[in-house]
């Protein structure tokens, strides 16, 4: 379990096949091998651990469903450890469980604010993400500004631009999306009940 607020910027120290290293600081505490790290909203397992860096295999399915597989060396990561029981939630609750990619079509900066909006590919997270409501951007619990048919707008504050990833997000990169968990119960229980969600 995560809250949405990014610890840290890591960078990608190397891509071997399905290992991703990746150079940390601040979440190499707690994060011995076994433990989950949130990579741009993904859980993750730690396999290996070296001077600065954790290690990660991405499984076929976490290549399926998230963007993580256009991850490159340089590239900054958006970090979190999990909650720890009776910490702070900052953001909102995330399980690092993605949804679905989204594809930015348009940021633009509004002041010292930017104004980003995202497309889902998948139609099943449609009803899953309501204006006002809480999203995960890459890991980063955001409030969803504008919902339109086919897509959602998000503000950045001057402090998530500089602090993750999405401060140097542009039209046509993927970005990773967990919808509010809450809103997936409640969609999951209709669906058996027979309701429409």
């Amino acid at each position: 379990m995560f809250t949405g607020i990014i610890e840290e910027l890591g960078r990608v120290a190397s891509r071997d096949g399905s290992r991703l290293a990746i150079e940390a600081k601040r979440v190499l505490s707690g994060s011995d091998i076994g433990a989950s790290v949130a990579v741009n909203g993904a859980c993750l397992t730690v396999v290996a651990r070296g001077a600065g860096r954790l290690a990660f295999d991405l499984g076929p399915e976490t290549l399926a469903v998230t963007a993580l597989d256009d991850l490159r060396p340089g590239d900054a990561v958006n970090l979190e450890r999990p909650l720890a029981l009776g910490g702070f939630v900052g953001g909102h609750l995330v399980l690092g469980h993605v949804d679905g990619i989204g594809l930015v079509t348009d940021s633009h900066r509004t002041g010292e604010s930017a104004r980003v909006r995202i497309e889902w590919q998948d139609e099943s997270l449609a009803p899953l993400v309501i204006p006002k409501g809480s999203v995960a951007v890459d890991g980063v619990s955001l409030t969803v500004a504008a919902l339109l048919d086919r897509a959602f707008e998000v503000m950045l504050i001057p402090h998530t631009l500089s602090h993750t990833t999405l401060g140097a997000v542009k039209p046509g990169s993927r970005v990773n999306l967990e919808a509010d968990m809450i809103g997936k119960y409640v969609v999951r229980s209709l669906s058996l009940r027979g309701g429409t969600p």
